[in-house]
């Protein structure tokens, strides 16, 4: 029985904790992309990695990756050469993240974007498929 709990621990283990999802908009324009084109390489591969890391591990990532904002609101962070690259997201289920958007700040995420990424969630809470743009 053992090593049949070893090998169910194992492949529970390998499967990712969440699906993430970044946000489309009405017009099928996708935030974070657009905010993508815009980075330097570095910062973009940071920003990837980083997404990875909540695809991993999920619910259970935390600071310095990742913090809580408010009202359902979390943020992805990133550090290179003093820019605070910061990605928004929120949970969807138990089993999704979508990332609405990303921004660059200075001393506290902008009120106005937190306030567009809960914007972001009621949209997708109320048409997910409509919002949804899974990366290939």
């Amino acid at each position: 029985m053992f090593a049949s709990m070893r090998t169910y621990l194992m492949e529970v283990a390998a499967v990712p904790k969440v699906e993430v999802v970044f946000f489309q908009e009405n017009e099928g324009k996708i935030p974070l992309l657009e905010w993508f084109d815009e980075l330097p390489d570095k910062a973009l591969a940071k920003c990837r990695a980083r997404i990875e890391r909540l695809k991993s591990l999920g619910h259970e990532i935390r600071r310095p990756e990742a913090d809580y904002l408010r009202d359902g609101i979390y943020e992805l962070r990133v550090g290179l050469n003093g820019i605070n690259y910061r990605m928004l997201y929120f949970f969807y289920g138990n089993k999704a993240v979508v990332i609405s958007h990303g921004v660059i700040k200075e001393k506290a995420v902008p009120l106005q974007e937190i306030d567009r990424a809960i914007k972001c969630k009621r949209k997708f809470e109320q048409a997910p498929d409509k919002h949804t743009y899974q990366e290939t």
